[in-house]
């Protein structure tokens, strides 16, 4: 099992919400790459977020930019990582 083109770029949308507040939503601009604008559409259209072009997460919608958020913390090293030499 791999991760589609879809739904990468799905994740790429959910990984750019304010986890810290409901308050504060997101826009994808009819000028915005094409892959972005489908894959708001289909948050949407999955129940994730309130509007086609963005809008605010829905509670499901919020729980799944956790995940995405949280794996992409785990996955991305950090600069102390990075910066230790390997053990031998």
């Amino acid at each position: 099992m791999t991760y589609t083109n879809d739904l990468l770029d799905e994740l790429n949308i959910l990984l750019q919400f304010n986890l810290a507040t409901t308050q504060e939503g997101i826009k994808i601009h009819q000028t915005a790459a094409p892959e972005a604008i489908t894959a708001t559409a289909r948050l949407f259209a999955k129940g994730l977020i309130t509007q086609a072009d963005g809008g605010y997460l829905t509670d499901l919608g919020h729980i799944a930019a956790e995940h995405a958020q949280a794996t992409y913390a785990i996955l991305t090293p950090s600069p102390e990582i990075l910066l230790k030499p390997a053990s031998s």
